[in-house]
């Protein structure tokens, strides 16, 4: 995947997080993108209180993969670098 690529594949991804941050806002938490690899793995970072929330596991399946793979359906997987 060149830079230009990878670039557009980022935002995309970001765009569709958007629909999810104000839900994590409500809780000091957020999230962000750290890589997307060539096989489209997407891999996220809780941040704030989503770091250490017991609910992140959740959050990412009812939440952030729903998110991501209804606007970006070539995204293969979704993984979180830290938390649960």
């Amino acid at each position: 995947m060149t830079e230009t690529e990878r670039d557009i594949w980022f935002e995309k991804v970001n765009k569709a997080l958007d629909d999810i941050r104000p839900h994590l806002a409500v809780d000091e938490g957020n999230i962000e993108i750290v890589d997307i690899t060539p096989d489209m793995q997407v891999k996220i970072k809780w941040l704030g209180n989503c770091e250490f929330c017991s609910m992140s596991a959740m959050t990412m399946r009812a939440g952030v993969e729903q998110a991501i793979k209804s606007k970006v359906p070539e995204v293969s997987s979704i993984v979180a670098v830290n938390g649960f």
